[in-house]
């Protein structure tokens, strides 16, 4: 049984830690309304730039002069996969449920006979995945100097991804990051951002007949696309920006409330432990009267 002494140190210990539990909660919680705002902000923009662009894609389709970015290289044999997630932990499952999804992904890929190779964006996913799968690695960026993402940060991952896909080294990329639904529901999501999909929504089937496009589908979609692969990255940055804070919220929340049962725990146990050692003392003190 532990000595009085221990159980205190250990309280003491535990109360120190729900006190910097509770402070990261209401820090996540605080950067959770901005992300979450700025997640949301982007979501109308990139609806409808993806719905003008499937409109745009699907007048194009099929044609031999259409983009390289729209028609792919014409084969599927390398795969880039770019991994986004936090640069740091302590969010629960946020990191290992996006790592776990791509890694689903290489394995089902190389059991097919595929090239799969791997960019990481953020410090927990190239952890992650570096077991097992760092012979695919081709790159990795770091966003922990980056205090706020913007639309720069995504660029410049897009324009490392272009020159990589005009050089012909990969065939199909497909991001993977988490979309933000709730504080306590993060989807993990892979994406393809080229070849280009883009899925129109509901009601917008016939939009394409109300205009006319100059110079031509074709021109536009040229100058669009690569814009495009940067608007998909962006989104997913700021999907994954709210998703991480949610996360850290969610999981400091439940560690704050862990940390009190084990105080209550440990009180009571400290109680009843003091409560045997005065017990003792009166026992030897009754006893010693006695005798005399």
């Amino acid at each position: 049984m532990p000595s009085l002494k221990d159980l205190k140190n250990r309280i003491a210990s535990v109360k120190s830690t729900r006190k910097i539990t509770k402070a990261m909660q209401m820090v996540a919680a605080a950067k959770l309304r901005r992300a979450q705002d700025a997640a949301e902000a982007a979501r109308p923009y990139t609806e409808r730039f993806n719905a003008v662009m499937g409109q745009l894609a699907s007048s194009a389709s099929g044609s031999d002069t259409a983009p390289k970015l729209l028609r792919g290289t014409g084969s599927d044999q390398t795969h880039l996969l770019v991994v986004m997630t936090a640069e740091r932990g302590l969010c629960g499952g946020f990191n290992a449920n996006i790592a776990k999804l791509a890694k689903q992904r290489a394995d089902k890929l190389v059991a097919e006979g595929k090239t799969v190779k791997i960019i990481t964006v953020g410090k927990k996913g190239r952890e992650s995945m570096r077991r097992g799968y760092s012979q695919y690695f081709v790159d990795h960026v770091d966003l922990s100097d980056v205090k706020r993402l913007g639309y720069g940060d995504a660029s410049a991952i897009a324009a490392d991804v272009l020159k990589r896909f005009d050089a012909g080294e990969f065939d199909v990329s497909t991001i993977f990051y988490a979309k933000f639904n709730t504080v306590i529901s993060q989807d993990p999501t892979a994406q393809q951002i080229i070849p280009a999909k883009f899925d129109a929504p509901e009601g917008d089937a016939g939009a394409s007949t109300l205009y006319d496009y100059e110079p031509g589908e074709e021109a536009i979609l040229a100058d669009l696309l690569p814009r495009a692969v940067a608007t998909q990255i962006f989104a997913a940055l700021l999907e994954n920006g709210a998703s991480e804070q949610g996360a850290r919220m969610s999981a400091m929340d439940s560690a704050t409330r862990n940390a009190g049962e084990m105080i209550d725990k440990l009180t009571i146990e400290f109680n009843r432990s003091r409560q045997a050692v005065i017990t003792n003392e009166l026992i030897e003190i009754i006893s010693g009267a006695e005798a005399l």
